[in-house]
């Protein structure tokens, strides 16, 4: 958008033996995963590892998609959700944030805000969310927690985050 990206992320599978590093897929499918203990990414407490991942065939529940609007987001999940939880502005915790660009390495978070979460609308198939939003924050990070969404058969969402990097407000 206007010539820059933005967009979302997620977070990847937690509970390795460190820090990811490098990953591969085999022929299988299967993923494999080399880790270390150097960097800011080293968790879990051993100095290297590789683990390898293997599909069961089940897509979890999760956020598939998040897009920005000139008045908040739109999230579209992996399975239907829970409509008395999902309407629920209480279900969402919102914050902005930018860092510091500059040639040394790292930044504390800064310019922080607490955008207002004002509603919150489900689709017919319970597969897509609007989140109206006032105070998003141009050139900002924006940090969302979803940990009072459930899917429509109760279960939390195995990565109740997402992050935001928008860089421009659409106009649409």
């Amino acid at each position: 958008m206007k010539g820059r990206y933005q967009g979302a992320c997620f977070p990847f599978r937690e509970g390795f033996a460190s820090g990811s590093l490098a990953l591969e897929f085999a022929p299988d499918g299967s993923l494999f995963n080399q880790t270390t203990e150097r960097g800011w990414g080293a968790r879990g407490g051993q100095p290297y590892s590789l683990q390898r991942l293997i599909w069961t065939g089940e897509t979890p529940f999760v956020i598939h998609e998040m897009h920005a609007h000139r008045d908040g987001f739109d999230l579209t999940f992996t399975e239907p959700l829970d409509r008395a939880t999902a309407e629920v502005p209480a279900s969402y915790k919102i914050e902005t944030y930018d860092y510091i660009y500059r040639a040394d390495y790292g930044s504390p978070e800064v310019d922080k805000t607490t955008p207002v979460i004002k509603s919150a609308t489900l689709s017919a198939d319970r597969l897509k969310l609007r989140l109206v939003i006032d105070g998003m924050v141009e050139g900002h990070i924006h940090e969302l927690h979803l940990p009072g969404v459930r899917s429509a058969n109760g279960q939390p969402l195995l990565h109740p985050a997402a992050y935001y990097t928008l860089n421009y407000i659409p106009q649409s």
